[in-house]
């Protein structure tokens, strides 16, 4: 089964007060250092794979640049790292390859490049396309910006673009979302992204939203409530617009689903380059999988620290296997999963019961109501106590 490929480049030129993970702003002096680092880890791509314990296939139909901003990188430092994935895998020529872009940072230079590389996939960190909602959270784009970087990728042949939104941004109204959600639509853009805000220790407006704060306009945050009901009202428009919903987050007109990030929910093989990056590769001595991934920190990426292995048993693969696949609208077949382990089936009719699941000729999935809840839904699979 073809790989996919992802590249981590954790460099961004304002650290947005919402994020998560693991990228922030570092001097241009370390970019150069970062590459030649992370090109060595391409290049030991094969070896890699063995110690971990895993199958290696050098075949790839999808490759995803996150960050962070990849387009921070210049131009030769971009095209070094395209090299060195070509001279290390067999890239289909149908791949799909995709770059993250903040608005604001494709420079002609830059759209060439993609053009050379293989680019045919762009997705834009736009957040909300209200501009005093997208400056609280510290995004330095307006929507002039992101019209404008639009009509660019169509100029240079690119028409598969993905556009994220966030739900529950500082100074969203209900009336403010309904612009964001026009704008979208408007763009014609193929895909969207829709995330509600997540509230948590790991980013700055979270730890003030925790505190009880006024900082980073925390105090201007929409509570949970309104917030689950704008995501809710995302679903309502951007599927009657045509741009239908697949995934908890994710919605795309016909043909125009996420390759890569579809490997992620289906259990498909792939492996990731740089910090924080993660791998799965199918493991022939466990009846499962095993994972590994860098460290979190720029530092100890750079000094070459140990990855982080983990063997998947066959339990917890299928434990895998409902809190993946039930992030998808298909949802299970349940024909086609052995999930006779009565813990996994008492989960099942709990949720059933609590109109969190529903099935229908042998497909489980979530409801509405399960979406909102989903992390609720996944804990009960994840968190099933040993005998």
């Amino acid at each position: 089964m073809s790989l996919g490929l992802y590249i981590s480049i954790p460099f961004c030129r304002t650290k947005c007060t919402y994020c998560n993970f693991a990228s922030d702003v570092f001097s241009r002096a370390v970019f150069e250092k970062y590459v030649t680092r992370l090109c060595a880890e391409i290049e030991q791509s094969r070896e890699t794979a063995c110690q971990m314990g895993g199958s290696f296939d050098p075949q790839v139909d999808s490759i995803y640049f996150g960050g962070g901003t990849p387009t921070l990188l210049d131009v030769a430092q971009l095209n070094r790292v395209f090299v060195t994935l070509g001279q290390n895998f067999d890239v289909h020529r149908q791949a799909e390859i995709t770059l993250e872009c903040a608005p604001g940072t494709l420079s002609e230079p830059m759209l060439h490049t993609f053009a050379q590389c293989g680019v045919n996939r762009v997705s834009l960190g736009v957040q909300s396309f209200v501009d005093q909602e997208a400056a609280s959270v510290g995004r330095l784009h307006n929507r002039a910006t992101v019209f404008g970087d639009i009509a660019r990728l169509h100029q240079a042949g690119i028409s598969n673009i993905n556009v994220d939104l966030i739900a529950g941004l500082p100074h969203q109204t209900r009336e403010s979302w309904e612009d964001s959600l026009s704008e979208l639509i408007a763009s014609r853009v193929p895909h969207a992204s829709v995330y509600m805000l997540e509230v948590d220790q790991d980013s700055r407006l979270g730890r003030e939203l925790i505190a009880g704060g006024q900082k980073y306009h925390a105090h201007f945050v929409p509570c949970e409530e309104l917030t689950a009901d704008l995501y809710e009202r995302a679903c309502e428009r951007l599927n009657a617009a045509g741009i239908q919903q697949y995934e908890i987050s994710n919605f795309a007109r016909a043909g125009f689903e996420s390759t890569h990030n579809l490997k992620y929910w289906m259990r498909q093989p792939y492996l990731g380059f740089g910090v924080d990056a993660h791998s799965m590769l199918r493991n022939a001595e466990a009846d499962g999988a095993v994972r590994f991934a860098n460290p979190e920190s720029l530092q100890s990426y750079l000094a070459m620290a140990n990855k982080e292995r983990t063997l998947v048993s066959g339990e917890q693969a299928m434990e895998e296997v409902f809190f993946l696949g039930l992030r998808m609208n298909r949802g299970i077949d349940l024909h086609a999963e052995s999930i006779l382990n009565p813990r996994f089936l008492a989960a099942m009719e709990n949720l059933l019961d609590e109109k969190l699941l529903e099935e229908e000729d042998g497909l489980l999935r979530l409801t509405p109501r399960g979406r909102l809840l989903s992390n609720e839904v996944f804990e009960r699979f994840i968190c099933i106590p040993t005998s």
